[in-house]
């Protein structure tokens, strides 16, 4: 009985140890599907943004101005990240965090490009994966201060995008497709989705996509990114002149050549808010789930000008009135960009013989930036460009200057002539004579001018002059020696003169109580 309660099933022994064995191959596996879950669930969407153009110091302003809010609001829990973009491709990042600043939105990592090399498009190529590219949108920083050179640095930075898009493979060109067949879509009127991406209201009620079809000449060129052109506004009407029809030419310029690429345009400056957080978070769809900022467009205010995309169109751009003719530019802009660089130059400097020659009539140019530069001048030139086109030549104006030196040594010899036919100081004596002899001259004729001078003492004129000069005789005779000889040896004679004061001054203060007395007494 005993033996017979100590067996031990083989079968059940080996069952058990595989079952054994079995859930210790399977905890491993539950424990990383848990971490893996939990990390997915912290982890941040992240974005990306290629900044094109522009210094170190305005990329820096830039992003300044696009993460403010975020950088005040969590400065407590977190550092600024560092700006490296003094070489080549910078990089940087910043957090977008939402209305209640508890939570995190997404993380924007910047990569900045001050210099539109082609040797840097192998470093821009690799950004561009399939994972990035839905999430990732191009800036072009333009500066105020070159105005008459913006769209030849868009034409240039294109033609650095063309050669990025040589170097990635067919899988993220067809990808590119998709994203901009998206994008033509998005926050158009009546479309199905937002421009940050999210449903709209059509899409909501159901009423289906009836979204408005393109206009001519947008979406002609797309460049497989969405693009947005960003600008710190700066007063030109004040250091170059330019008057208001002035800024309506160079916005209808710049929006009808954005157009055919479906970009977006803002204008922003340093004393005013912004939309520019607003337009790059809608293009990279991030959105709060708190507070919304309805992105509004704006052609009106010069320094708060935003377009977004999908939005403009040539009738909207015909508004601002003048001889633009958008449907030539945005032609020749298409010629523009399938040039090359020798082209450009050709038409730049065809356009500036025909200046020579005012009185024939023209032919058209084929180039967009030919005819932009042509009219909108280099405001650093002042007024050089005005007697340019006045004169009709060809050359521009210049000044020479001299050597420095050699105009110090002119300027030496006309100070030794000059300093040679001064004449030499006078004497001091002879200088203090010649005041004295003024003064005495100046006091003379004063004196003759206003007479002598007299004024009522008890009643007795007396004359000023003549008591002031019998002063000066007395005190010149006290303080001589004979003078004081004299009065040592007859002190009588001084007590006769102390004597005669004292009665003077009596009789005169008995006329004048006297006189007082009578004028106190009452009339009869």
């Amino acid at each position: 009985m005993t033996a017979s309660n100590n067996r031990v099933s083989t079968y059940t022994t080996g069952s058990g140890d595989d079952a054994r064995n079995g859930d210790q191959k399977k905890e491993p596996d539950l424990w990383t599907s848990m971490l893996e879950s939990v990390a997915s669930g912290k982890r941040l969407p992240e974005k990306n943004l290629i900044v094109l153009g522009g210094t170190p110091e305005s990329q820096r302003d830039f992003l300044e101005s696009l993460s403010n809010s975020e950088s005040r609001r969590n400065a407590d829990r977190h550092k600024t990240p560092p700006i490296a973009n003094s070489f080549a491709l910078g990089y940087t990042y910043y957090d977008v965090l939402d209305a209640d600043q508890d939570d995190t939105l997404a993380r924007v990592s910047l990569y900045l490009l001050s210099q539109p090399s082609a040797e840097f498009a192998s470093l821009v190529a690799p950004l561009l994966t399939p994972d990035s590219i839905p999430n990732t949108a191009l800036i072009l920083l333009l500066d105020w201060s070159q105005p008459h050179l913006w769209l030849r640095q868009m034409w240039t930075w294109i033609q650095l995008l063309q050669e990025v898009l040589k170097k990635v493979d067919s899988e993220q060109h067809n990808l590119m497709e998709d994203v901009m067949s998206a994008w033509k879509e998005r926050g158009r009127g009546g479309a199905s989705t937002n421009l940050d991406g999210t449903p709209s209201a059509t899409a909501t009620s159901g009423d289906g996509d009836s979204s408005l079809p393109l206009g001519p000449g947008e979406w002609e060129e797309p460049l497989g990114l969405p693009l947005c052109v960003a600008q710190k506004m700066e007063f030109l009407e004040k250091s170059q002149g330019w008057k208001e029809p002035d800024f309506d030419t160079v916005l209808q310029y710049l929006r009808t050549v954005l157009l055919r690429h479906g970009a977006s345009l803002i204008y922003t400056s340093q004393n005013t808010p912004s939309q520019l957080p607003s337009l790059i978070h809608s293009t990279l769809g991030i959105t709060s789930l708190l507070k919304r900022h309805p992105l509004k467009h704006n052609v009106i205010d010069r320094d708060k000008i935003v377009v977004p995309p999908n939005w403009d169109s040539w009738g909207k751009i015909r508004v601002l009135g003048g001889n633009f003719d958008a449907e030539v530019v945005s032609n020749n802009w298409s010629e523009d960009i399938s040039s090359s660089p020798a082209d450009i130059e050709a038409a730049k400097k065809a356009a500036d013989e025909d200046d020579t020659e005012p009185d024939q009539q023209r032919p058209p140019s084929n180039s967009a930036i030919a005819r932009y530069e042509e009219w909108c001048r280099d405001p650093n030139s002042g007024g050089l460009a005005v007697v340019e086109n006045a004169m009709h030549g060809d050359h521009w104006i210049n000044v020479d200057s001299d050597d420095t030196q050699v105009f110090l040594e002119r300027q030496l010899k006309i100070l030794e002539a000059f300093k040679s036919k001064v004449p030499e100081k006078a004497p001091e004596n002879a200088i203090a004579l010649t005041s004295k002899r003024m003064e005495f001259s100046d006091e003379k004729s004063v004196s003759e001018h206003i007479g002598p001078v007299q004024f009522n003492m008890g009643g007795i004129q007396v004359d000023a002059d003549d008591m002031l000069q019998r002063l000066k005789d007395r005190n010149a005779y006290t303080a001589s020696p004979e003078g004081e000889g004299e009065e040592g040896e007859n002190p009588a004679g001084n007590m006769a003169k102390d004597f005669d004061n004292d009665q003077l001054q009596s009789f005169f203060t008995g006329l004048m109580n006297r006189k007082g007395s009578a004028s106190d007494a009452p009339r009869s």
